[in-house]
């Protein structure tokens, strides 16, 4: 049996939590210590730290003086200040000169993020949030990759998974979640592919618009 190294182990406990947040089995204001979870998951104490500080530097969980950890809670004011942080960078990255390093039509990089898309789309149309939110996230960091700076890309991911945090749990008591959801992936990785930064930058404009037209409903 292979040795699982700690930074693994650690990586690997932050992610499964991370996914527990994300479909709410953790839902937002709720406690916890380092011990709980280390006997959830049959681990020492150690890992289990570290990846709770990973997951509170990445703004999901709050540190509670000698009491432990809690979910963060996103309010709607804040969710609207994530989209709109996001549009913000996105017009940056769409507007700047081309550079030579990004996708052309034919990069086998693009095959991965239409299929993604694809994957995305399926989970819309089947109204499938768990499955939605995966491909969705995959997707996102996928194409940020191809766009060239890994700095903007890491910060959108962040955004986008502080985004789903605060949105999951009201997406789930709705009616009707296909047509709450933005659904226009594939048309976004063609975009990109044949080097349309005009067309790609109106798509990810309009994926945002559909994020803060929940907000609306919700204030």
């Amino acid at each position: 049996m292979p040795v699982i190294q700690r930074s693994t182990l650690r990586a690997q406990i932050a992610d499964a939590l991370r996914d527990e947040v994300l479909a709410g089995r953790l839902p937002a204001g709720r406690g916890f210590t380092v011990k709980e979870i280390a006997e959830q998951y049959g681990v020492s104490a150690t890992p289990v730290r570290e990846a709770l500080v990973d997951l509170s530097a990445q703004g999901l969980l709050d540190v509670e003086q000698h009491r432990g950890f809690r979910v963060h809670v996103f309010t709607t004011a804040d969710y609207r200040a994530m989209v709109q942080a996001r549009t913000l960078v996105a017009e940056g990255v769409f507007r700047r000169p081309a550079d030579p390093a990004r996708p052309t039509p034919g990069d086998e990089r693009l095959v991965s993020v239409r299929r993604r898309a694809e994957a995305a789309e399926r989970a819309v149309l089947a109204g499938d949030l768990d499955v939605l939110i995966g491909y969705d996230l995959r997707f996102w960091r996928e194409l940020g990759e191809l766009m060239g700076n890994p700095y903007i890309t890491e910060f959108l991911d962040r955004l986008r998974v502080q985004c789903w945090v605060f949105a999951v749990p009201y997406l789930r008591e709705r009616p009707g979640l296909r047509e709450l959801l933005w659904a226009g992936y594939r048309e976004l990785a063609d975009a990109v592919g044949r080097g349309d930064d005009a067309a790609a930058g109106h798509l990810v404009a309009a994926c945002d618009e559909r994020c803060l037209a929940l907000a609306e409903k919700l204030d």
